[in-house]
């Protein structure tokens, strides 16, 4: 038997083993139960969040027999019926996908619509799910928007879509939407060890939180990631192994970064950035794992009951959080930040990711700015301000004021006034 990976092999079959999207899943159980059907939904999100399969789980769900033959709509479909198996191996003849991405036209959806005017063969109801339905052109948007409206009663629309903005608001209006959100990483990690539990196959916790984060909230993406890691580990996942596998940054590196910022040792941060050229790693991947150190610091340091137990790193996030000022903290985030943005625009993004950490370091405020800024002599004038009106002598006796120009000028034009026009007769 060829092997299945794990995304497919896992995949959920009914609601109860969704997981990350318990919003959705508590609206369609509530309305499968109350027999409370709309006629066309909306799933939005992006990818590998669950939205084809909250679809066939609908489509099971309105479509199940029963484990006897006699079941009805129900919300935990048996998943051992004719109609919960051939939807799952993709057999079932009222269960229709079209991927919007390869059949975009007028035609394809006309086709689609023409299968409508026929009541269900096996089922109960006739399920269509249209794939990224944005990639529909304008034409067969229009072509659907009657049916969609006002469907046979047997008939159920689901459209799927990562980028629901490009759907006409005309289609929006007809639908029920829901939006699957991005996984957590601490769900996708609780998920992934539950896997590999299942699997029989041994995983450092540190492994699978590397492996949970670069999804960034993608379940598929995750078991997949896990798939490439078991074949790089020969069968085991160890932190090494999958931050090789993953390009990642060793936080160790980013720690000595940080420790040379705060030091204001330049020759240790170009030292470090030729380190993660040698190594091959990513310069984007370095600036990213620093923003999220960096990130925990600030937090650390505005709120220092929000440090995190039971982490290997939070001893030393504690001790950078209390060798930088907040502000400064706050700044090297910033710059990390826009320097990330920078990396593409540059011939070498090594090249590109020393200037960054250099300019981490140029722009830390230094102590004597400070001492300028805080010291005794803050309340000086600069040279280009205009200095402060005299004191008043000792002995009570107050200086003499500085005449203005208009005094200076008034006795001169009672000079000139005065003397005789000779133009003008006595």
């Amino acid at each position: 038997m060829s092997y299945l990976v794990l995304a497919r092999k896992y995949r959920p079959r009914t609601f109860s083993q969704m997981v990350g999207q318990e919003h959705v899943v508590q609206a369609l159980s509530n309305a499968l139960d109350q027999q409370r059907l709309h006629h066309a939904y909306l799933f939005t999100g992006t990818r590998g969040v669950g939205k084809t399969t909250v679809s066939r789980i609908l489509a099971k769900s309105l479509n199940c027999q029963g484990a006897d033959g006699q079941g009805g709509i129900t919300s935990a479909p048996c998943g051992v019926c004719q109609a919960c198996t051939d939807i799952d191996s993709g057999r079932f003849v009222d269960y229709t996908e079209l991927d919007a991405a390869s059949n975009r036209g007028v035609d394809e959806v006309q086709s689609l619509l023409e299968q409508a005017v026929y009541k269900p063969v096996q089922g109960r109801f006739k399920v269509f799910m249209i794939d990224e339905v944005h990639m529909l052109t304008g034409h067969a948007f229009n072509a659907m928007l009657k049916t969609l409206e006002e469907p046979p009663e047997y008939l159920k629309f689901v459209l799927a879509t990562t980028d629901p903005q490009k759907v006409p608001v005309t289609v929006l209006s007809r639908c029920l939407q829901f939006n699957l959100r991005p996984m957590a990483p601490e769900t996708v990690q609780e998920h992934l060890a539950h896997v590999l539990a299942e699997e029989g196959v041994a995983a450092d916790a540190q492994a699978l939180r590397l492996l949970s984060r670069a999804a960034r909230g993608s379940m598929r993406d995750a078991l997949s990631l896990t798939d490439q890691a078991i074949a790089f580990g020969g069968g085991a996942l160890q932190e090494a192994n999958v931050r090789q596998m993953l390009g990642s940054v060793d936080r160790s590196h980013v720690f000595h970064l940080i420790e040379a910022l705060a030091a204001g040792d330049g020759r240790s941060v170009v030292e470090t950035s030729e380190a993660l050229r040698l190594h091959g790693l990513s310069a984007a991947a370095a600036l990213e794992e620093m923003s999220m150190v960096l990130q925990r610091m600030a937090v650390l340091q505005a709120v220092p009951q929000a440090a995190e137990t039971g982490d290997e790193e939070a001893a030393t996030i504690a001790r950078l959080a209390a060798s930088l000022p907040a502000d400064e903290t706050q700044l090297l985030y910033s710059i990390c930040l826009h320097g990330r943005a920078e990396l593409g625009l540059a011939p070498d993004e090594y090249a590109a990711l020393t200037m960054v950490l250099l300019r981490l370091l140029a722009f830390k405020p230094s102590a004597e700015k400070k001492t300028l800024n805080e010291g005794p002599g803050a309340g000086v004038a600069s040279p280009t301000q205009p200095a402060a009106a005299p004191a008043a002598v000792s002995g009570g006796v107050p200086a003499s004021p500085r005449p203005t120009q208009a005094a200076v000028d008034e006795p001169r034009r009672s000079a000139v006034s005065a003397q005789p026009n000779p133009d003008v007769p006595p």
